[in-house]
Protein backbone atom coordinates (compact mmCIF):
# COMPACT_ATOMS: atom_id res chain seq x y z
CA UNK A 1 0.00 0.00 0.00
CA UNK A 2 1.42 3.33 -1.10
CA UNK A 3 1.75 5.60 1.57
CA UNK A 4 0.39 9.28 1.66
CA UNK A 5 2.85 12.31 2.24
CA UNK A 6 2.05 13.30 5.48
CA UNK A 7 0.54 17.12 5.82
CA UNK A 8 2.67 19.28 7.01
CA UNK A 9 1.34 22.14 9.09
CA UNK A 10 1.07 25.63 8.11
CA UNK A 11 4.33 27.67 8.87
CA UNK A 12 2.40 30.05 10.94
CA UNK A 13 1.62 26.92 13.09
CA UNK A 14 4.88 26.06 13.21
CA UNK A 15 5.86 29.46 14.40
CA UNK A 16 3.24 30.02 16.94
CA UNK A 17 4.84 26.61 18.31
CA UNK A 18 7.96 27.73 18.36
CA UNK A 19 6.75 31.32 20.38
CA UNK A 20 5.00 29.12 22.69
CA UNK A 21 8.07 27.08 23.31
CA UNK A 22 9.70 29.52 24.13
CA UNK A 23 7.36 31.46 26.59
CA UNK A 24 6.56 28.14 29.11
CA UNK A 25 10.63 26.88 28.78
CA UNK A 26 11.31 30.00 30.44
CA UNK A 27 13.48 31.05 28.03
CA UNK A 28 10.95 34.74 27.95
CA UNK A 29 10.22 35.34 31.64
CA UNK A 30 6.83 36.65 32.28
CA UNK A 31 6.19 40.37 32.51
CA UNK A 32 8.97 40.82 30.22
CA UNK A 33 9.01 42.16 26.38
CA UNK A 34 10.21 39.57 23.81
CA UNK A 35 13.06 39.95 21.26
CA UNK A 36 12.32 42.76 18.30
CA UNK A 37 10.49 41.61 15.06
CA UNK A 38 13.75 41.71 13.07
CA UNK A 39 15.68 39.58 15.80
CA UNK A 40 13.14 37.06 15.44
CA UNK A 41 12.82 37.23 12.07
CA UNK A 42 16.34 36.19 11.58
CA UNK A 43 16.43 33.75 13.91
CA UNK A 44 13.33 32.10 13.17
CA UNK A 45 14.16 32.33 9.37
CA UNK A 46 10.41 33.61 8.39
CA UNK A 47 8.52 36.85 6.77
CA UNK A 48 7.31 39.72 9.15
CA UNK A 49 4.14 38.49 7.81
CA UNK A 50 4.18 35.02 9.33
CA UNK A 51 5.62 36.01 12.49
CA UNK A 52 3.49 38.51 12.92
CA UNK A 53 0.43 35.60 12.79
CA UNK A 54 1.99 33.55 15.23
CA UNK A 55 1.77 36.46 18.04
CA UNK A 56 -1.40 37.05 17.27
CA UNK A 57 -2.15 33.60 17.78
CA UNK A 58 -0.34 34.06 20.96
CA UNK A 59 -1.39 37.52 21.97
CA UNK A 60 -5.65 36.14 21.13
CA UNK A 61 -4.90 33.71 23.73
CA UNK A 62 -3.43 35.97 26.64
CA UNK A 63 0.26 34.71 26.81
CA UNK A 64 1.51 37.71 24.95
CA UNK A 65 0.62 41.48 25.19
CA UNK A 66 1.38 43.62 21.94
CA UNK A 67 2.09 47.33 23.21
CA UNK A 68 1.74 49.30 20.09
CA UNK A 69 5.56 51.86 20.16
CA UNK A 70 6.86 49.86 22.49
CA UNK A 71 7.09 45.63 21.72
CA UNK A 72 5.63 42.40 22.74
CA UNK A 73 5.55 41.06 26.73
CA UNK A 74 4.78 37.99 28.20
CA UNK A 75 1.98 37.76 30.02
CA UNK A 76 1.19 34.49 30.71
CA UNK A 77 2.99 31.20 30.79
CA UNK A 78 0.15 29.23 29.34
CA UNK A 79 -2.94 29.44 27.19
CA UNK A 80 -4.72 28.44 30.13
CA UNK A 81 -3.53 31.42 32.10
CA UNK A 82 -4.15 33.97 29.43
CA UNK A 83 -7.40 32.71 29.28
CA UNK A 84 -7.69 32.69 33.13
CA UNK A 85 -6.08 36.27 33.25
CA UNK A 86 -8.64 38.00 31.44
CA UNK A 87 -11.22 36.05 32.49
CA UNK A 88 -10.39 37.26 36.28
CA UNK A 89 -11.05 41.33 34.72
CA UNK A 90 -14.44 40.26 34.61
CA UNK A 91 -15.10 39.53 38.16
CA UNK A 92 -14.79 40.99 41.76
CA UNK A 93 -11.82 40.40 44.24
CA UNK A 94 -14.09 38.60 46.75
CA UNK A 95 -15.11 36.40 43.96
CA UNK A 96 -11.64 35.49 42.72
CA UNK A 97 -10.34 35.14 46.78
CA UNK A 98 -13.09 32.28 46.79
CA UNK A 99 -11.93 30.51 44.21
CA UNK A 100 -8.73 30.82 45.48
CA UNK A 101 -9.45 29.44 48.94
CA UNK A 102 -10.54 26.06 46.90
CA UNK A 103 -7.04 26.03 45.42
CA UNK A 104 -5.26 26.88 48.33
CA UNK A 105 -6.37 24.31 50.60
CA UNK A 106 -6.22 21.37 48.68
CA UNK A 107 -2.98 22.75 47.36
CA UNK A 108 -1.84 23.02 50.97
CA UNK A 109 -3.07 19.65 51.54
CA UNK A 110 -1.45 17.83 49.05
CA UNK A 111 1.47 19.81 49.57
CA UNK A 112 1.91 17.87 53.46
CA UNK A 113 1.38 14.76 51.83
CA UNK A 114 3.39 15.38 48.79
CA UNK A 115 6.33 17.87 49.50
CA UNK A 116 10.51 16.89 49.26
CA UNK A 117 13.10 18.42 51.78
CA UNK A 118 14.34 20.73 48.88
CA UNK A 119 10.17 21.99 48.87
CA UNK A 120 10.75 22.81 52.87
CA UNK A 121 13.59 24.53 51.63
CA UNK A 122 12.76 26.60 49.02
CA UNK A 123 9.81 27.34 51.26
CA UNK A 124 11.99 28.87 54.12
CA UNK A 125 14.14 30.54 51.53
CA UNK A 126 11.33 32.73 50.19
CA UNK A 127 9.32 33.49 53.33
CA UNK A 128 13.25 34.85 54.20
CA UNK A 129 13.33 36.85 51.50
CA UNK A 130 9.63 38.21 52.01
CA UNK A 131 10.49 39.27 55.77
CA UNK A 132 13.91 40.95 54.33
CA UNK A 133 12.25 42.88 51.67
CA UNK A 134 9.44 43.88 53.93
CA UNK A 135 11.95 45.46 56.47
CA UNK A 136 13.36 47.27 54.01
CA UNK A 137 10.48 48.61 52.49
CA UNK A 138 10.43 47.33 48.63
CA UNK A 139 7.18 46.23 48.35
CA UNK A 140 7.37 45.12 44.93
CA UNK A 141 10.14 42.76 46.10
CA UNK A 142 8.13 41.71 49.43
CA UNK A 143 5.18 40.23 46.73
CA UNK A 144 6.98 38.56 44.19
CA UNK A 145 8.09 36.86 47.42
CA UNK A 146 5.37 35.97 48.90
CA UNK A 147 3.73 35.21 46.03
CA UNK A 148 6.67 32.79 44.77
CA UNK A 149 5.77 31.05 48.04
CA UNK A 150 2.24 30.33 47.03
CA UNK A 151 3.41 28.56 43.82
CA UNK A 152 5.59 26.90 45.38
CA UNK A 153 3.74 25.23 47.78
CA UNK A 154 1.31 24.45 44.47
CA UNK A 155 3.91 23.09 43.11
CA UNK A 156 4.78 21.16 46.00
CA UNK A 157 1.10 19.51 45.87
CA UNK A 158 2.65 16.85 42.53
CA UNK A 159 -0.35 17.98 40.54
CA UNK A 160 0.92 19.44 37.50
CA UNK A 161 -2.65 20.41 36.88
CA UNK A 162 -3.13 22.21 39.71
CA UNK A 163 0.16 23.98 39.78
CA UNK A 164 -1.01 25.25 36.32
CA UNK A 165 -4.44 26.63 37.21
CA UNK A 166 -2.99 28.37 40.09
CA UNK A 167 -0.41 30.40 37.72
CA UNK A 168 -3.13 31.69 36.53
CA UNK A 169 -3.63 33.98 39.42
CA UNK A 170 -0.60 35.36 39.67
CA UNK A 171 -1.17 38.86 38.48
CA UNK A 172 -4.61 39.35 40.80
CA UNK A 173 -2.62 37.70 43.84
CA UNK A 174 0.29 40.52 43.02
CA UNK A 175 -1.96 43.13 42.30
CA UNK A 176 -3.72 42.22 45.61
CA UNK A 177 -0.55 42.06 47.82
CA UNK A 178 -0.08 45.58 46.79
CA UNK A 179 -3.53 46.67 47.40
CA UNK A 180 -3.25 45.19 51.04
CA UNK A 181 0.56 46.38 51.66
CA UNK A 182 -1.22 50.01 51.76
CA UNK A 183 -3.87 49.33 54.61
CA UNK A 184 -2.83 51.35 57.86
CA UNK A 185 -1.68 48.77 60.01
CA UNK A 186 -0.93 46.05 58.03
CA UNK A 187 1.76 43.30 58.86
CA UNK A 188 3.33 42.13 55.56
CA UNK A 189 4.95 38.97 57.57
CA UNK A 190 1.57 36.94 58.65
CA UNK A 191 2.46 33.15 60.41
CA UNK A 192 -0.92 32.06 59.11
CA UNK A 193 -0.64 30.43 55.82
CA UNK A 194 2.96 31.18 55.50
CA UNK A 195 5.37 30.46 58.85
CA UNK A 196 2.95 28.16 60.36
CA UNK A 197 1.88 26.54 56.73
CA UNK A 198 6.09 25.72 56.08
CA UNK A 199 6.15 23.92 59.52
CA UNK A 200 2.65 22.08 58.82
CA UNK A 201 4.32 20.63 55.14
CA UNK A 202 7.20 20.01 56.89
CA UNK A 203 5.41 17.85 59.88
CA UNK A 204 3.30 16.69 56.63
CA UNK A 205 0.13 17.56 58.89
CA UNK A 206 -2.39 17.91 56.28
CA UNK A 207 -5.10 18.98 58.56
CA UNK A 208 -3.22 21.70 59.88
CA UNK A 209 -1.72 22.57 56.73
CA UNK A 210 -5.43 22.94 55.35
CA UNK A 211 -6.40 24.85 58.64
CA UNK A 212 -3.87 27.75 58.50
CA UNK A 213 -4.59 28.71 55.08
CA UNK A 214 -8.15 28.81 55.72
CA UNK A 215 -7.49 31.11 58.73
CA UNK A 216 -5.20 33.43 56.67
CA UNK A 217 -7.56 33.58 53.76
CA UNK A 218 -10.96 33.92 55.50
CA UNK A 219 -9.10 37.04 57.56
CA UNK A 220 -8.36 38.41 53.63
CA UNK A 221 -11.99 37.69 53.30
CA UNK A 222 -12.44 39.73 55.77
CA UNK A 223 -10.41 42.75 55.18
CA UNK A 224 -12.36 42.69 51.44
CA UNK A 225 -15.42 42.83 52.89
CA UNK A 226 -14.71 45.75 55.47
Amino acid sequence: MALSPSARPPLADEVTAKLRAMVQSGEWPLHQRIPSEPELMASLGVSRGTLREGIKALAHSGMLEVRRGDGTYVRATSELSGAARRMYQDHTEQHILEVRLGLDTQAARLAARHATADDVTALRALLAARDQAWTRGDYEAWARADWGFHERVAQASGNPLLHELYLSFGSAFHQDLLKQQRRPGFDGRPHEGHDLLADAIEARDEDAAVATVDRNLNSCAEWLAG
